[in-house]
């Protein structure tokens, strides 16, 4: 008989909290059925510890605690999500500036003449295989990173380092004529 009071205070406590945990949680994740599934969450958690819990434990608060904890997790998890796309927006912000300034700043006689290919083509040549090709996939084939990283079978980030290897390496050899 205990158990069916146990069940029939929990449906109680669970019919009158429920919608207002629910308004809660929307209030700060904005999204009716995350805050659903957290108050739901916290409702089970609470069934399933009651047992554990100190007798003096409020089954209000303790259920409201859970889902603070899991609105404030949810928040933080969207805070990183938005720093990262940041830092990627950017990140192609600057590669954008830099691929505008350096083609404004380009000048076709400049690149033709007989020294300056001398020491580009000598530059590339002494850097390893796997570089010279991957920077020549890119900047003679036109080939952007991600067709360079699945030609190659390698990650973007690979792309990347091996093509700013021979740029920073072009650039010590030409540094003369910069």
């Amino acid at each position: 008989m205990e158990r069916y009071s146990d069940i029939q205070a929990f449906n109680q406590l669970f019919n009158e909290y429920y919608s207002r945990f629910v308004r809660f949680a929307v209030g700060y994740v904005k999204d009716k059925s995350v805050a659903e599934d957290f108050a739901s969450e916290a409702f089970t958690s609470y069934w399933e510890n009651r047992k554990d819990l100190s007798p003096d434990t409020n089954p209000l608060a303790y259920i409201m605690t859970i889902i603070k904890n899991k609105c404030l997790n949810h928040l933080q998890h969207q805070q990183v999500q938005q720093r990262v796309a940041s830092a990627l927006r950017d990140h192609s912000e600057w590669m954008l500036r830099t691929k505008i300034s350096t083609l404004e700043a380009c000048d076709p006689d400049f690149f033709f003449s007989g020294e300056i290919q001398q020491i580009i083509d000598s530059t590339l040549n002494q850097l390893p295989k796997k570089t010279r090709r991957i920077f020549l996939m890119s900047r003679v084939e036109g080939l952007s990173y991600n067709v360079i990283a699945v030609k190659m079978d390698l990650s973007q980030k690979s792309v990347e380092y091996h093509i700013s290897k021979a740029l920073d390496l072009l650039r010590d050899s030409l540094k003369d004529f910069m």
